[in-house]
């Protein structure tokens, strides 16, 4: 009994896999679609990036702050 479920889940994923590589095979510029919240255009334009993004832009300023105040 388990082996045939273990049989079928293989089986199941091994079609999906499949027809992932398929679309992306055939499609016209034939790669992953980018779900990163950095190559979302309409986040950028709200101002809203990834935690590494904001991670670098918070440690710019903070060097940038404390640049001008040992000047």
């Amino acid at each position: 009994m388990i082996v045939k479920l273990l049989l079928i889940t293989i089986v199941l994923m091994a079609a999906i896999t499949a027809l992932f590589a398929i679309r992306i095979l055939f499609q016209k510029n034939g790669k992953f679609p980018n779900t990163h919240i950095g190559g979302n255009r309409n986040m950028a334009k709200r101002g809203i990036y990834c935690a590494s993004t904001q991670d670098k832009i918070a440690n710019k300023d903070k060097r940038h702050i404390l640049k001008d105040t040992l000047s």
